[in-house]
């Protein structure tokens, strides 16, 4: 494990912003740590990197406390971005890099690795702030990584980006995490969590309310919900499944069949057959990051009420 969160807890005057977190975050790994604004998500990322203190609980960075001395393998891109808008690119990054312990020769041998990475030579002479949001974005991204830490924590990193952009980042996030990084992805949009994340934490109102693999959570929260497309007689509603979402075009019938008894998928597929049909696709239909974030926080507010 690259970090191990034990009990932590973190409160401003009257409002608990973390209370008992736990988490174990494996190395080489992108993690998803998901929550509406507010949940508490910056706080915990403050705490990680030494910028606030925890009220109790305790934190290992590889296997040891936490201190200042981890802030050198770690990189961080904060939601509310942190450039000096009147220094030039170039003085800037070189700047950040030197504050995480690089030499002067070294920060500029990686700095033009990732200048023709991004194609941003005409952008290093500029301030930051001649340049647009996007352009702005790319520059802390390349502030957060030039130093190539072993730890790299992005706060929503796609806000502001266009998809071609976005696009982008996410495939440099990919190459941090083939290239041996671990990477803590925090975001309050669930969309793009399937597909960076190995595993994830949901946090809610403070708590975490659930982690593990997204696989496993996935399963975990399936409805045996599957969708399929066939040519054929209409299918009706019967005692193995209930239809929903049915549309047809030019003789080719969609819809999403939910399952009244836990079937296999072989099994389903037999009955299927049986109905004088010829089927084009079927396959599970997995719910949604969205949706099971829905149903946890249902669940827990449920568990609440009755303990």
């Amino acid at each position: 494990m690259i970090l191990e969160i034990e009990n932590l807890t973190k409160t401003y005057q009257n409002h608990v912003a973390l209370r008992n977190i736990n988490l174990n975050i494996k190395k080489g790994g992108i993690f998803g740590l998901l929550g509406p604004n507010g949940a508490g998500k910056t706080s915990l990322i403050r705490i990680l990197t030494n910028i606030t203190e925890a009220d109790s609980g305790t934190i290992l960075f590889n296997g040891v406390p936490i201190n200042q001395n981890h802030i050198y393998q770690m990189g961080y891109l904060p939601e509310e971005r942190g450039l000096y808008k009147k220094m030039t690119v170039k003085d800037q990054l070189l700047y950040f890099a030197e504050l995480k312990g690089l030499q002067n020769k070294e920060a500029k041998i990686r700095l033009k690795y990732w200048v023709d990475k991004f194609e941003i030579k005409d952008w290093l002479g500029k301030k930051v702030e001649e340049l647009s949001k996007g352009m702005q974005q790319k520059v802390q991204f390349i502030a957060t990584v030039l130093h190539q830490p072993s730890l790299i924590i992005l706060d929503e990193p796609f806000s502001g980006f266009d998809p071609i952009n976005a696009q982008l980042l996410v495939d440099e996030i990919l190459q941090l995490k083939a290239n041996g990084a671990t990477i803590i992805f925090s975001t309050h949009r669930m969309d793009s969590v399937e597909l960076l994340c190995d595993q994830i934490a949901l946090i809610n109102k403070s708590e975490k309310i659930l982690d593990g693999s997204v696989n496993e959570i996935q399963q975990q929260f399936k409805q045996h919900k599957f969708a399929l497309k066939y040519h054929g007689q209409v299918l009706l509603n019967d005692h193995l499944f209930k239809i929903s979402k049915e549309t047809e075009s030019n003789g080719i019938h969609t819809c999403l069949l939910e399952l009244n008894n836990a079937m296999t998928n072989n099994q389903i597929l037999q009955a299927l057959l049986q109905k004088n049909i010829s089927i084009l696709s079927f396959g599970e239909q997995l719910p949604s990051m969205e949706e099971i974030f829905i149903q946890a926080v249902n669940q827990k507010s449920n568990s609440n009420l009755h303990a």
